[in-house]
């Protein structure tokens, strides 16, 4: 199972690398950023997660319910404009350059390798989500990642 799901944000990390030449593109009926800002935001949620898990104790990982994760888990996807992402994760810069975003898609790379090593209870803590198990966070990387392609391939249509 674990295998399938690096498989997956393989392929994720992947497509956020074919779209680097698009990053100034924007279209304000679908976001008011431009798909720079959504790869490098994606890029910076992965790259803190795998951070987090990595530096987790196994032995503190306490299993919680979450009605909110279980549902959006459940349809793999976040509604779009309902929650404000932490400023950590939040590029501050409209001006994202190539260069930026293939060192981010590496340590992206680098940590999905580091974290698919871990303990099956090596665990995130997410401020809606709560405590995400190591095959819980593989579930919320692979929706977060989709949920901004979805954004960028949706800019990507509408400049054709």
């Amino acid at each position: 199972m674990i295998h399938k799901q690096i498989e997956k944000l393989q392929k994720l990390l992947d497509e956020i690398e074919g779209t680097f030449p698009y990053k100034n593109l924007k279209n304000p009926e679908v976001s008011k950023s431009t798909i720079g800002w959504q790869l490098d935001h994606s890029l910076k949620v992965f790259n803190a997660v795998c951070k987090v898990l990595a530096a987790s104790n196994p032995e503190d990982y306490k299993p919680n319910f979450n009605l909110t994760r279980w549902f959006i888990f459940l349809i793999g996807a976040f509604p779009r404009g309902k929650v404000k992402a932490p400023k950590q994760v939040v590029s501050t810069s409209s001006n994202i350059s190539v260069n930026i975003l293939r060192s981010q898609l590496e340590d992206a790379h680098t940590g999905l390798k580091i974290i698919s090593t871990l303990d099956k209870h090596a665990f995130f803590k997410h401020h809606i989500f709560g405590n995400l198990s190591k095959k819980k966070t593989f579930r919320f990387l692979e929706i977060h990642t989709e949920h901004h392609l979805k954004i960028v391939r949706e800019i990507l249509a509408y400049s054709k």
